[in-house]
């Protein structure tokens, strides 16, 4: 099976292109995480001696559906319960290869492939076939290099940018994952007609009702899309591998260091946080804070944010330490005691999960998926949306406790949201898409 992956090179998003590798954001890049581990076992698998089962739609002809009418839908559902029966007892997964696709509007440097299973291609599309033309030189672009790779299945990887409507224009079957539900992000930010938000709020409803279905990453996700779309599935996303390997046993003693991590934006709600904290050190608590994440420095929030968060470096107890790569972020998280995201609108919040995989206590709101990753968690407090009165006891209230320290909640991370497991289930969806397009009948419906 062959999958293209479109997905934005955070190069291009950040205007790094000095950069010579590519990345991409978290969840993405976790996802990809667990095809490449899967790629591995089966690599393992044939080293081994063990047959790769080929599941039923893997051909190259899985469109051809007078081809395919030769089985019965009963002996089709036999067959692809047999042959995942194998596949379960065996630890083995049917062949499959990645097509990342990334489109740039300056030429990037691309390496041919990520790993031995994911294969990589930067397109450069000139400026002009951005948003102001709702992304027609990106779709153009992508359906040329599709063509040449002639995939079963496209992806497309939240629809923040050019990744959605791409993905539904591309003449393949397709799939979205949403990652930041943007209808709602323009309301949370007030969304001018004609602004970035405006736009992606209007592309987002228009690519969800041409797709083939929506992988969405929360409850609150599949609420907001499922009376818009003809099928969802909820699939939360992965955590990075990375951020899974064991935390430090021992963690720094004194005062207790906060994180608050994201992009600084309005619906983020750094500001707001931040008079909460002054609120904190007018009380005489002791306690610091690192703030993380890109920042719009001209935008009237980052002009903002900026102002307040040099007050509070000049009282000393928070600072802002810029956009840090994964590895600043562990080193960050494992030296830190809790995690503080308030944010008025979340999707899902991997964040929040990354950081309770590295051991760390949550205070937050309870809002979108968050209370999706907290669920059954003791190391998370949320409050309601906007009760910065209720945030502020909480943390207080830690402090004067002596700021205990969690380690219940890793495991639980680990078993949730292994990339892995997460791929196995992207995998399993693929196939479903295309068992319902080659064969109507055997389809179960939306």
């Amino acid at each position: 099976m062959k999958i293209a992956f479109l997905t934005t090179d955070n190069r291009d998003a950040h205007r790094r292109y000095g950069d010579s590798q590519p990345y991409f954001g978290p969840a993405p890049t976790a996802l990809l995480d667990g095809f490449r581990m899967l790629g591995e076992r089966e690599q393992e698998n044939e080293k081994a001696g063990n047959p790769v089962i080929l599941k039923s739609g893997d051909s190259e002809n899985q469109r051809d559906v007078a081809g395919a009418q030769e089985n019965s839908t009963q002996e089709r559902r036999a067959k692809n319960d047999e042959q995942r029966t194998r596949n379960k007892e065996l630890g083995t997964v049917s062949p499959f290869e990645i097509h990342v696709i990334s489109c740039t509007q300056q030429p990037l440097h691309a390496p041919e492939k990520l790993a031995s299973n994911i294969w990589y291609h930067s397109l450069h599309v000139p400026k002009i076939g951005w948003l102001r033309t709702g992304y027609q030189g990106c779709i153009r672009a992508v359906r040329r290099k599709l063509r040449k790779i002639n995939p079963d299945i496209v992806h497309g990887q939240g629809t923040e940018r050019d990744c959605a409507v791409s993905a539904v224009f591309s003449g393949y079957p397709n799939v979205l994952t949403i990652h930041g539900n943007m209808r709602s992000v323009a309301k949370a930010v007030g969304a001018k007609p004609g602004s970035f938000h405006w736009m992606a709020a209007k592309l987002e409803r228009f690519a969800l009702a041409r797709t083939q279905g929506v992988l969405c990453n929360s409850v609150y996700t599949k609420l907001m899309v499922e009376q818009v779309t003809s099928k969802t599935w909820l699939v939360p996303n992965a955590i990075r591998a990375v951020f899974l390997e064991p935390p430090p046993a021992i963690r720094p003693e004194g005062t207790p260091l906060l994180l608050c991590l994201g992009t600084i934006s309005p619906y983020k709600q750094q500001v707001g946080l931040l008079r909460v904290l002054d609120a904190l050190h007018q009380r005489g608590l002791r306690f610091a804070v690192d703030f993380a994440g890109s920042i719009d420095e001209e935008s009237p929030y980052g002009v903002e944010f900026l102002r307040e968060i040099r007050k509070a470096e000049t009282a000393g107890y928070a600072r802002y330490l810029g956009n840090l790569p994964s590895v600043g972020l562990i080193a960050r998280l494992d030296s830190a005691s809790a995690l503080v995201h308030v944010p008025s609108e979340e999707a899902f919040g991997l964040v929040v999960a990354e950081a309770l995989a590295r051991n760390i206590r949550i205070f937050g709101f309870a809002v979108g998926g968050m209370t999706d990753i907290v669920q059954g968690v003791k190391a998370a407090e949320l409050v309601p949306p906007q009760d910065w009165d209720g945030l502020e006891e909480s943390i207080a209230r830690w402090i004067l406790n002596g700021a205990e320290k969690t380690g219940e909640a890793v495991e639980v991370m680990r078993v949730r949201y292994a990339p892995e497991t997460i791929a196995r289930r992207h995998l399993d969806i693929y196939r479903e898409v295309l068992d319902s397009i080659n064969h109507p009948t055997s389809s179960s419906g939306c």
